[in-house]
């Protein structure tokens, strides 16, 4: 089982200078914490950001390797989105990321 502070890294090396995503994205990990993206910026600080994903850090490594699909993690209630419209504008940019980190 991977902890916080390993996937937090992994992001940190797929993101490099910058997650080019364009906006801030945090993973809100439940009990495991937080994971917030900011530009070349990952820290685990819980701060707002322009879409907030909820999801158990379970769920998290299983999208990143590609075993559970964003669309119907969310659909069956696993991932939890703060804006819709902002998912669906990042969600290109968030699948090029996830293919970093495999």
């Amino acid at each position: 089982m991977a902890t916080l502070q390993e996937i937090t890294d992994r992001m940190k090396a797929a993101v490099g200078e910058d997650s080019g995503l364009g906006k801030s994205l945090k993973f809100d990990l439940k009990d495991a914490g937080v994971i917030h993206i900011d530009g070349g910026s990952v820290t685990n600080e819980d701060k707002p950001a322009d879409l907030t994903m909820t999801l158990s850090m379970d769920d998290l490594l299983a999208i990143g390797a590609g075993a559970l699909d964003p669309t119907m993690a969310v659909m069956t209630g696993k991932l939890k989105l703060s804006d819709m419209g902002a998912a669906m504008a990042l969600q290109s940019k968030m699948a090029a990321l996830f293919a970093k980190m495999r």
